[in-house]
């Protein structure tokens, strides 16, 4: 289709049926009110969990979470009036079903400051702890009561690059379907499998007995982190920013391990300590000549 005629049809806010850019679909008026029932539903998915859950979608934002969504998994489209009438719009839409939504409406619902002008809602994957379990290659990143959204999903995106099997979560976690944590992970919440646990402790009882060794993070840790071998099946235990890990999950570490610090700092971010774990077991496994260390 010609481009001036692609964003004369966005400009007016219409998708013809004729057109097979449009996939079938008859006229459509554009979404110009925040009272439209589409709009109020993605307000409500962006702010609640439980709604999310109920429902079993999330919301993602910004051309490239758009394209790197599994097609399958995508649910609803929606375009801005002004990114329609871009030039790049025609061909990232083509063959898909979608509603443009004017410019102010769309800004309502987003959550980002300055809108990319593409949302879309998109399926929650569902994964069992089996999914997570590679045998002698199982390399896990378990997460207890993290509550900063930027933190998770900056961990489950650094747990992908260092070759993570699975990320394990517990109930007091930060909803991995917050709109910012979805933006933090930069689209590895498509590619990282994890679970979440309603019983860390028995979970991690559950890892134990398949023989997997559990290293806890911990400021009271004997063990230099870089010291036991992460060759075979292993977990990382990170708990929360603030308090670190219970008591209780802490005792059902194989070790506690430590990162060596300099100077008067007395811990790091979570998510770096995360990236720092996962990092070396990524680094030996590669040193003892493994299978390709990007398992995920």
């Amino acid at each position: 289709m010609d481009f001036r005629l692609f964003a004369e049809f966005c400009s007016i806010g219409r998708r013809n049926h004729r057109d097979s850019l449009y996939t079938g679909r008859k006229e459509t008026d554009m979404i110009t009110s925040t009272g439209n029932g589409q709009m109020k539903n993605v307000a409500v998915l962006m702010k609640k969990a439980k709604e999310r859950k109920e429902q079993g979608l999330f919301v993602v934002e910004g051309r490239k979470m758009f394209e790197e969504a599994p097609k399958d998994w995508i649910s609803s489209v929606y375009v801005s009036e002004s990114f329609c009438g871009q030039q790049e719009a025609q061909e990232l839409l083509e063959g898909q079903n979608y509603e443009v939504v004017s410019d102010v409406v769309f800004k309502s619902i987003s959550d980002t400051k300055t809108p990319q002008g593409i949302l879309c809602l998109v399926k929650m994957p569902q994964y069992g702890l089996s999914e997570l379990l590679r045998g002698e290659r199982t390399h896990l990143l378990v997460l207890e009561s993290i509550q900063d959204p930027g933190n998770l999903g900056t961990m489950l995106r650094t747990g992908e690059g260092a070759g993570v099997t699975g990320v394990i979560v517990n109930r007091t976690t930060v909803d991995l379907f917050n709109p910012k944590t979805i933006r933090s992970t930069m689209g590895s919440i498509y590619r990282v499998p994890f679970f979440v646990a309603d019983d860390l402790e028995e979970t991690l009882g559950g890892l134990r007995a398949r023989g997997i060794r559990i290293y806890a993070a911990h400021l009271g840790g004997s063990v230099p982190y870089d010291e036991p071998s992460y060759c075979g099946g292993t977990a990382f235990l990170i708990g929360n920013e603030g308090n670190g890990l219970t008591d209780g999950t802490a005792a059902l570490a194989d070790a506690r391990v430590r990162i060596p610090m300099e100077g008067q700092v007395e811990s790091l971010n979570a998510a770096v300590s995360a990236a720092l774990l996962m990092y070396e077991a990524n680094r030996q496994r590669r040193a003892e000549g493994g299978e390709d260390a990007n398992l995920v």
